[in-house]
Parts: structure tokens; C-alpha cells; sequence
């Protein structure tokens, strides 16, 4: 009689065993399952419907010969501006790859846009009264269309990109030239830009 109770809790004990084992085993695989489900994807919900956009080439609709006042000093025109945009927001669609840049006769989207404003703005001083460092904005209007429904997706004016950044050595940061810090601005630009045209509306 002592044998056979002993024999059935050790049974019993390994049977405990099995199914906390089980019982582990199966909490893991619903968490990794849940983990990978909820976490960050490259991939827009937008690549569901959309496929393709066509960027049409951007117009510089800056406006130099506008009455000059103190915050127009700062206003500045950059020739071919306006190409550079384009070009650097068609190859963040390519990077990005939930949209893929076409011709305009096979895009899903097209996205239109304008240069409204190019500024170089001041925002530090040394103590001799000299800019120390500066921030690039480019302000564009944007047009998002679905090409094969003819209809206006969304519309947003005064969007921008921008670059801050030092003119000479300091303790905050390392110079740059305006040269590099209008391509970083458009860069900056270009990527706010692809988020917009990606995200859901």
C-alpha cells in the first residue's frame, strides 16, 4: 500500500512537470507571436491600395520681387532649387519603397509641388555681433492626387524642411558650409515629405 502512494506521487509530480513545461512553452509562442505583430514594419498601410506615384517636376514659385521688410531680409533665391527637391524627394520614394516612383500614365499618386520660400535665418550670435549659426528652411506647397479616381487626396501648404547648423568652430557644434546645410535642409525636406505621402490620411 506505501509503495503504491508513493509510486502515484511521483507520477503525479512528473505530470506537473510536463504541463508547466507545456503550459511555458505555449505562453513563449503566443508572446513571440504577439511581439512580432505589433512591432515597427517598413511597410505602409498606404501599399495596400497604392502602388506606384509620380512626382511632377516642382515649380520655384519664390517671390523675389516682394516689398522687402525685416523678416524678408533673410528670404533668399537658390536657381535650380527646385530641381534638387525633386530629384531628392523621387529618391527617398525609392529608398522608402512603399511607393514606387513611374511615369505619370502608370502612377497610382501623383504628388505636386511648389517652392514657396527659401530662408537663411540667424539664431546665434558671437560676442562681435557675427552670426554663429544659421537654420535653412524650405517651404513648399503640396498636392496629393489619386491619379485614376481624378480626385484631390489631401492638400498641404507651408510644409517644410529644415537645417541647422554653425558657420564657424564653437562649443555647441562644427561648421559647415550653406552649401552642405541647403542639401542636408533638402534632404530633411524630402524625407518629411515621403512620412506624409505614406502615412495613413
Amino acid at each position: 500500500m506505501g509503495g503504491e502512494g508513493i509510486g502515484k506521487i511521483g507520477n503525479n509530480g512528473e505530470e506537473k512537470k510536463m504541463i508547466r513545461k507545456i503550459f511555458l512553452l505555449v505562453t513563449g509562442y503566443w508572446l513571440l507571436v504577439t511581439i512580432s505583430g505589433c512591432g515597427y514594419t517598413a511597410r505602409s498601410m498606404i501599399s495596400n491600395k497604392f502602388k506606384t506615384i509620380y512626382v511632377v517636376p516642382f515649380v520655384n514659385k519664390i517671390d523675389i520681387t516682394r516689398e522687402s521688410s525685416v523678416a524678408a531680409k533673410y528670404r533668399l533665391y537658390k536657381p535650380m532649387l527646385e530641381t534638387d527637391v525633386t530629384k531628392a524627394v523621387t529618391n527617398k520614394f525609392l529608398f522608402d519603397g512603399n511607393l514606387r516612383p513611374t511615369r505619370e500614365e502608370f502612377a497610382d499618386l501623383i504628388l505636386r509641388g511648389e517652392v514657396a520660400e527659401f530662408r537663411r535665418d540667424p539664431l546665434r550670435y558671437t560676442d562681435n555681433d557675427e552670426v554663429e549659426e544659421y537654420r535653412i528652411n524650405i517651404i513648399v506647397n503640396l498636392k496629393l492626387w489619386d491619379r485614376k479616381k481624378d480626385k484631390l487626396v489631401w492638400e498641404e501648404n507651408n510644409f517644410r524642411g529644415d537645417y541647422t547648423y554653425f558657420t564657424s568652430y564653437s562649443t555647441a557644434g562644427t561648421p559647415k558650409t550653406d552649401d552642405a546645410a541647403v542639401v542636408d535642409a533638402i534632404n530633411d525636406l524630402a524625407r518629411r515629405i515621403v512620412e506624409r505621402t505614406v502615412e495613413q490620411w
